[in-house]
């Protein structure tokens, strides 16, 4: 079995530090990074492994990974980091691990992808326009529409917008694009997990879903049409919901998947039940993508208090999520 591909993120943030405690614990991965930058902070964290150059046409079967070893390609940074100090200059060398670990993924050679985090403002510093891990690793696919969802042994929540002001999220919310999404959602729920008829409850974008139009309109107009096109064809598709009582328990019983409009409706609910147990996954790509809840935590660099505990779910997802 291909063993997932593993990038690391922010070098000045805590990516290095949780990708050397997973490896540590025996979680067969390779990652793309720096040598030396993994190196130091190995010496650092006291982490005692053995990082192995490997060729990226050349990844090894998982089974090949030894216990205290990590297979990697390496890729030369621009300048070894300063523990939480992130530097735009480093900006290149993050995109780089991330484009050579898709090619990686489009070649065959990889069972799937994760991905430590990224300082989207640093790399913007740069010069470069990013807007996110998701947006970026779907144009690297050619996915017009990706999806962002997250999930715990307890939820899953997709979002129908990602990254976007929250003054922006009405007008780029409307019938087309969330048929798209409950698309990709329904059928990757089928596809990647194996769920026979996935029932998916989609909240409103307005306090009450809009109060029958008294508190806007976009529920009414673009969210209602879309779930009944949605019905139309067979799928089980609910709402829109008030997001106030969309995550009740009551609610949730025999959902598969929440769709919420907006980065921040869904997600503190999720993360509230199961922070550092919940893996970030985008659907609607041509092999699986698998992430960690966190951000960079430059705080924690290099103090060897990081939490792996997502990073490990997300690769354990990727690797039961690829033989779908």
């Amino acid at each position: 079995m291909r063993p997932p591909v593993l990038t690391l993120g922010e070098p000045a943030g805590i990516g290095p530090d949780i990708a050397l405690a997973a490896a540590s614990k025996g979680i067969p991965f390779v990652a793309f990074a720096d040598l030396e930058m993994l190196g130091e902070r190995a010496k650092i964290l006291g982490i005692d492994i053995t990082l192995r150059p490997i060729d990226e046409d050349a990844l090894p079967c998982s089974d090949d990974i030894t216990p205290k070893e990590l297979p990697v390609v390496p890729i030369p940074i621009a300048r070894l980091p300063k523990l939480g100090i992130p530097d735009a200059a480093n900006s290149p060398y993050v995109l780089e691990c991330i484009d050579k670990a898709v090619r990686a993924c489009h070649r065959g050679h990889a069972g799937a992808l994760v991905t430590a985090p990224v300082h989207k403002g640093i790399i913007n510093d740069a010069g470069i326009a990013f807007s996110g891990h998701t947006e970026w690793i779907a144009r690297l696919d050619g996915v017009a529409r990706p999806v962002m969802m997250l999930c715990n042994d307890r939820l899953r929540v997709a979002l129908a917008t990602t990254h976007l002001p929250l003054r922006a999220v009405p007008d780029a919310i409307d019938e087309a694009m969330l048929v798209e999404i409950l698309r990709v959602l329904e059928g990757d729920l089928r596809k990647r997990f194996g769920i026979e008829a996935p029932r998916i409850l989609v909240c409103g974008l307005n306090p009450h879903a809009g109060e029958g139009g008294h508190l806007g309109r976009e529920d009414i107009e673009s969210i209602q049409p879309a779930i009944d096109r949605m019905v139309m064809e067979g799928l089980s598709v609910e709402g829109p919901i008030p997001a106030d009582t969309a995550f009740t328990p009551a609610r949730l019983v025999g959902a598969d998947a929440v769709l919420a409009m907006f980065h921040d409706q869904g997600l503190p609910v999720l993360k509230h039940g199961g922070f550092g147990e919940t893996v970030n996954i985008t659907l609607g790509l041509g092999f699986v993508r698998t992430s960690v809840d966190h951000g960079t935590a430059f705080d924690l660099a290099g103090s060897g208090k990081a939490d792996p505990s997502s990073l490990i779910r997300a690769l354990e997802m990727a690797r039961r999520m690829a033989p779908h």
